[in-house]
């Protein structure tokens, strides 16, 4: 059976270069998959997987026409606050292949925020007629089950992803702590020469090495650079394009004090101390579930000693969650391999 796998693959976002690992990682094996990609070349070197142009519509209809199956491979997808065209590139293309026929998976979705009701009624009837829906987080579950549909709800699966260690970093000094950022409008230089601030002091206080990892380098690479110029001697920009090094960093740290939301999950399932700030409800949301320290963008103090004191408490006296439950998790978000299986496999024959 050929799939293709659609999703914001290619772009350099590290949190969907990981889901996409993830994926691929739990596809059952006599699944053939074809991904859609911004960078189909870099796609195939990397996972070794068959790829084509994501805005070709001849290359796209072909690889459809060739397919048995469609999957949604994770992540916000369907959701109108970032951009009103992706619901309507992900929705037009399931819509699609639900008109030919495929087999068509939502696959751990984080469903909204969805403002316009172009989108809601979209992604209400993409969602009707999948084959197999499953989503990442109580609030996407909570929005389809008022639209009386049936789904799957497990954790992100990326807590589920194999790591793999990244070159060099022993060799760094230790303890190491590592801050992952994004640009958003709400982070204005104001605040972020703040944050700089604040993590000065905390790296005298606390003798740490800093490592500054931009998730998606074409967004975050510029704020990493103008914190290590704050930091020369006892910071590092660290920029990695394969997700499992990517996850693999974080069993090196002992801290993260991270934005990105699959930054956290990475930190958090290698046994590392969080620390949160929120910029969207999916951070909000985990933050909640694993009982994270931090705060919402908008509510980030503005004195950077409190901040400092903040994180200082945190290194010193906070803790990671257990293996206990990091395995728990684990589990249970193997459980959309089984959604994968049971919709490829089991009903296929």
């Amino acid at each position: 059976m050929r799939a293709v796998l659609c999703g914001y693959y290619g772009k350099g976002n590290g949190g969907d270069e990981a889901l996409l690992a993830t994926l691929l990682q739990m596809l059952p094996a006599q699944v053939k998959p074809l991904v859609l990609s911004g960078n189909p070349d870099e796609t195939r070197l990397r996972y070794g997987v068959a790829t084509c142009d994501r805005f070709s519509p001849s290359a796209v209809l072909q690889a459809l026409r060739q397919s048995e199956a469609f999957i949604w491979g994770g992540g916000s997808l369907m959701q109108d606050v970032t951009s009103s065209f992706s619901p309507l590139y992900y929705g037009g293309l399931m819509g699609l292949a639900q008109q030919m026929g495929l087999r068509t998976i939502a696959w751990a979705q984080g469903i909204g925020p969805l403002n316009r009701s172009l989108t809601r009624w979209v992604t209400q009837q993409n969602l009707r007629h999948c084959t197999a829906v499953s989503v990442r987080d109580a609030g996407s579950a909570a929005r389809i089950a008022d639209w009386g549909i049936s789904f799957t709800l497990a954790p992100d699966p990326v807590w589920a992803l194999d790591s793999e260690p990244v070159p060099g970093l022993w060799d760094l000094p230790a303890p190491r702590v590592a801050v992952a950022l994004r640009p958003h409008p709400q982070f204005t230089p104001e605040r972020l020469q703040i944050f700089t601030k604040a993590l000065i002091d905390f790296q005298k206080a606390t003798q740490t090495f800093v490592l500054l990892i931009p998730f998606q380098p074409i967004q975050d690479l510029a704020i990493a650079q103008a914190i290590q110029a704050q930091l020369p001697e006892v910071s590092k920009v660290l920029t990695l394009t394969d997700p499992r090094q990517l996850k693999g960093v974080f069993h090196g740290v002992e801290m993260v004090i991270a934005m990105r939301f699959h930054g956290l999950i990475m930190a958090a399932a290698s046994e590392c101390r969080c620390f949160a700030i929120s910029y969207d409800p999916k951070v909000s949301q985990l933050m909640q579930e694993l009982d994270l320290s931090g705060w919402t963008l908008d509510q980030m103090p503005s004195d950077s000693t409190r901040i400092s004191r903040d994180w200082i408490e945190l290194y010193a006296n906070g803790s990671s969650l257990s293996t206990h439950q990091i395995s728990a998790i684990v589990d249970r978000a193997l459980i959309h391999r089984e959604v994968l299986w049971k919709a490829l496999v089991n009903a296929g024959g």
